[in-house]
């Protein structure tokens, strides 16, 4: 699977990410509600996968790799700018996707 969490290989463009169900141009908007060990909740708006399970493959690989997560297409709290946003996963307790930003849904790694 290609897709934008870096893992000491270049990041893919959009459009050559792939979904579960083969290639596709279409990337998701994908909120990441990231809760880290100190208790803070961030969120990251991102563009990088095509689904829920794509992003939550690719996030869990690089956690158990021990790699840092890196979101080529991202925002933070719904910021207008787009940007590249890296998280240290050392110190993050759980991660959230959902394709809605709510308390109530999503998939927790």
């Amino acid at each position: 699977m290609t897709s934008s969490v870096d893992a000491g290989r270049e990041n893919a463009a959009p459009e050559t990410v792939r979904s579960a169900d083969g290639p596709t141009s279409e990337p998701v908007d994908l909120f990441l509600r990231i809760h880290a060990l100190s208790g803070e909740d961030m969120l990251v708006v991102c563009r990088d996968f095509c689904s829920e399970v794509d992003a939550a493959q690719a996030i869990a690989q690089a956690l158990d790799d021990r790699r840092s997560l890196t979101f080529a297409h991202a925002s933070f709290s719904r910021e207008s700018q787009e940007s590249v946003v890296v998280v240290n996963p050392s110190n993050v307790v759980a991660i959230r996707i959902s394709r809605t930003d709510s308390a109530a849904t999503g998939q927790y790694l």
